[in-house]
């Protein structure tokens, strides 16, 4: 009788570890299936996440840490991805205490070479990479373009309004040259927030 028992209990016990290590297992599954979304999302993303977001999500995927070789790939695409795109986002803000004008003037030769840079991408995801970048000397994907089609005096015509997202999938798609760079809005961030070109004929 008490081998019976003691029997009993042991095979109690190693159902219950085995029915605690199908659960880690599934947790382990769902936390690396979650933050491999989260890092294609900032791989793939196209607009619709901030740097700062972008950032914080790379940061809390990597204090997980995580022992799966395919996250770790991907943490390392989308660190060089986050990496260029404050580069550039630095580069575009310059430093604190400069005028608003300098700060327009820099912005203005980095978005006239990211331009070109899209327009003559030899790749979809060469021209996507340079897209992102582009994206994040902006204010907001939404942010307004303005391309003038002609221009007397104080007269200035207006093509039909767009937005600096629609222009770069426009110059992606097309491989067209880039409408001049007329005039640039930054806000106190050193975000553009507002672009007006002047159309090429």
């Amino acid at each position: 009788m008490l081998l019976l028992i003691g029997g009993a209990a042991v095979g109690t016990s190693g159902c219950k570890a085995r029915k605690e290590a199908r659960a880690a297992a599934a947790a382990k599954a769902e936390r690396i299936a979650e933050a491999k979304a989260d890092l294609l999302a900032i791989i793939n993303d196209n607009g619709n996440m901030t740097l700062e977001e972008k950032e914080s999500t790379l940061s809390r995927i990597k204090a997980m840490n995580i022992e799966d070789a395919e996250i770790q790939d991907l943490i390392a695409r989308a660190e060089a991805i986050v990496s260029r795109e404050r580069e550039a986002a630095d580069r575009v803000r310059g430093n604190t205490g400069a005028k608003d004008e300098s700060k327009s003037m820099d912005a203005n030769t980095q978005l006239k070479t990211v331009f070109d840079q899209i327009s003559s991408a030899r790749s979809t995801s060469d021209a996507n990479s340079s897209i992102r970048q582009a994206l994040s000397m902006f204010a907001s994907p939404e942010t307004p373009v303005l391309i003038i089609i002609s221009q007397s005096g104080n007269n200035v015509d207006y093509d039909e309004p767009t937005t600096i997202k629609k222009y770069l999938e426009y110059l992606k798609d097309t491989n067209s040259r880039p409408a001049a760079i007329h005039n640039l809005e930054v806000d106190a961030n050193g975000k553009i927030k507002e672009v007006e070109l002047i159309k090429n004929y």
